[in-house]
């Protein structure tokens, strides 16, 4: 029953991006089990035939196309929703700037990494063919967007927390003739904070330098010499979501890589590498993106001086 359904399914496609059954089957039937099959178990042949026929079949073989590697799919993607995805962000954006870093960030989290057996493992796996594409994608840009303010507020409502309780300890030690008393490290303790600044700033650069020539570069041109996307694309010749989609999995092979050496030369746990960060930019009071950019920004400009 489904297996025809879903032949059917192909077959009413404009474009089927070359998709066999086998590929439409396991988001045909994991759909049906959410939204059909979960509140009514024995739903009738014509209940389900009637629902997967109401699948929009352009729009979800699009986008099991991306997801299985295919770049004209994503190329197409990109050209036919790119205008929507901005649009959305501009509408929840205080300005320009803002909309077009959001815009890029879609990209790049709709696309997300390859896996082992080559096929992108990001947002897209969550569209079910349902609504439109369009309204899905306008969908994600706002949920994004609130992810994304919600990270920021984290890392400042816990500087702000860490503030408060290092006054309150202070006041509650002193008397009315004396002053607050400012904590001082003990020498132990600077010593072990730069080896590990020194640790750190080692193993990205060790990541850095084992990069391919275009990672290296792209890198290069979005934290050190400050480029948008949108310009990087430009220069490399392909579109901002590209750069965006490439930028991300740079991001993610460089922090791999740098806690594996950390890990291999001065026995550092994952734990230790994520705490590390996420401290050092609590006390910045910056995102976790921000803390990564200035780590690559170091290592780059000590290179330069070098």
């Amino acid at each position: 029953m489904v297996e025809e359904s879903v032949a059917r399914l192909l077959a009413r496609a404009q474009d089927s991006r070359r998709l066999k059954s086998e590929n439409v089957m396991p988001r045909v039937s994991a759909t049906l089990e959410k939204y059909l099959l979960k509140d009514v178990p024995n739903a009738a042949n014509a209940e389900i035939n009637e629902f997967i026929d109401a699948l929009n079949a352009d729009d979800l073989c699009l986008i099991i196309a991306c997801e299985n590697g295919d770049e004209t799919a994503w190329g197409d993607l990109v050209k036919n929703f790119d205008s929507t995805v901005k649009q959305a962000a501009r509408k929840i954006s205080n300005n320009l700037e803002d909309s077009e870093d959001l815009a890029s960030s879609i990209w790049a989290e709709l696309y997300g990494l390859k896996e082992k057996d080559g096929k992108a493992k990001g947002k897209l796996s969550y569209y079910s063919g349902r609504g439109s594409l369009a309204g899905w994608l306008r969908a994600v840009v706002s949920q994004l967007a609130i992810d994304q303010f919600r990270k920021q507020s984290k890392f400042v409502q816990i500087e702000e927390s860490r503030e408060f309780e290092n006054l309150a300890n202070e006041s509650s030690e002193k008397d009315e003739n004396t002053t607050l008393t400012a904590h001082h490290e003990s020498p132990e303790d600077i010593l072990s904070r730069k080896e590990a600044q020194r640790d750190v700033a080692d193993a990205f650069r060790e990541a850095i330098q084992g990069l391919e020539t275009e990672d290296r570069l792209i890198i290069k041109l979005y934290y050190f010499d400050d480029l948008k996307l949108k310009d990087i694309g430009n220069m490399l010749g392909f579109h901002e979501a590209t750069a965006s989609r490439k930028l991300v999995r740079v991001q993610q092979e460089l922090r791999k890589s740098a806690e594996k050496k950390l890990a291999e030369k001065h026995g550092w746990k994952t734990e230790e590498v994520k705490k590390y960060l996420a401290e050092s930019a609590a006390k910045l009071d910056i995102s976790l993106e921000k803390m990564f950019g200035i780590l690559i920004f170091a290592v780059f400009l000590q290179d330069l001086f070098k």
